[in-house]
């Protein structure tokens, strides 16, 4: 069936590559970009021409406006929100600018998409919400809340809400690998603490897993990926095998380790070979037996948590190498490139 599709905060790094995908693909007759600033509309349209992309339309707006996204998400089956407020500090100087933005913002997607008859609307989270020991990470745990919670009344629109969370980004803004790649010229990286992990996905295995949890999804879960992990010591060793590594101490509002599924929230998670789901605290719309949805899925044992420092899976020096030449394909042109064999050598 083909559908419309809005994605928020489409021209952002996640946006952009979730365009490139759904652009494609026939099920979507339209693809609708919503964000607030009109240069990165331009220049995206730059990278997807009117001759080539009809169906994809930009629509300028911010989500703190009701009014602009009711009329944006006429006619919209299906919406991705990836619109936030993302940095952390500046989350931490501006407190009621991110809660308008991630807490606001959400709550009016949803009533914007319940009034409008979307069919299926999912969010994208962060791991910062579980246990979150920053003002970024708490407004994210309150916007998931209200997403779960949108489906119990939704009503007889029947609109589904589900959640999708999942770690670092591999080469977005203010990643760790173009921080370092930044840095290497200098010949010292900086870290924060030496014993710190972090999980890490490509945009593409981003898409791919939004992509999959909209087909799964029933209205209510929070999708959790199964990515691998890696040391951030690791990292800086394969980037620049012949830099200094200096400890700088942790930074306010930065964890150790990250946590994407939390004991208490394990009680109620089921796991698959390629992902878990986090089955609402209080299903009060449909009652739905999620482990008979889910097929092949099982509870998560007591006590589990998924965590960076406890993952099964890891990166070795030959993955993180392969991952580095990628992101240095899409640096800006004057930041200085890797050597590609010396790189690989570090495995």
């Amino acid at each position: 069936m083909s559908r419309t599709l809005m994605i928020t905060g489409g021209t952002g790094s996640f946006g952009r590559e979730f365009a490139q995908r759904v652009l494609r693909d026939p099920n979507f007759r339209k693809v609708v970009v919503f964000s607030r600033d009109e240069l990165k509309q331009f220049q995206m349209r730059q990278d997807f021409p009117l001759s080539q992309y009809p169906q994809l339309r930009f629509f300028l707006g911010d989500v703190r406006d009701r009014e602009r996204l009711y009329r944006a998400l006429d006619g919209v089956d299906v919406v991705v929100h990836a619109a936030a407020l993302k940095q952390v500090p500046a989350a931490e100087y501006n407190p009621l600018e991110a809660i308008k933005t991630n807490i606001l913002g959400a709550a009016n997607i949803i009533d914007a998409a319940i009034d409008r008859n979307v069919k299926k609307v999912i969010a994208l989270s962060t791991d910062k919400a579980a246990n979150p020991i920053n003002l970024y990470g708490a407004t994210k745990l309150c916007s998931d809340k209200l997403f779960v919670a949108a489906n119990s009344y939704s009503g007889s629109h029947q609109t589904q809400f589900s959640v999708v969370r999942y770690g670092n980004v591999v080469g977005s803004r203010g990643s760790v690998i173009p921080y370092f790649l930044a840095q290497r010229g200098s010949g010292v990286l900086t870290i924060t603490d030496a014993r710190m992990t972090r999980f890490l996905i490509t945009l593409r295995q981003g898409v791919d897993f939004v992509l999959q949890c909209l087909e799964r999804m029933q209205g209510g879960e929070i999708f959790v990926p199964k990515i691998p992990s890696v040391k951030v010591t690791d990292l800086a060793r394969v980037i620049g095998p012949r830099c200094k590594q200096e400890m700088i101490g942790i930074r306010p509002g930065e964890k150790l380790h990250e946590v994407m599924i939390s004991q208490d929230d394990a009680r109620l998670t089921l796991e698959t070979e390629d992902m878990f789901a986090i089955q609402p605290t209080h299903d009060y719309w449909t009652h739905k037996d999620y482990a008979k949805i889910l097929k092949g899925s099982r509870p998560c044992p007591d006590g589990f948590s998924y965590a960076s420092d406890t993952n099964k899976d890891w990166l070795n020096d030959k993955q993180i190498a392969d991952l580095v030449i990628q992101v240095e394909k899409h640096l800006p042109p004057d930041m200085p490139k890797a050597d590609e064999p010396r790189l690989i050598q570090a495995s």
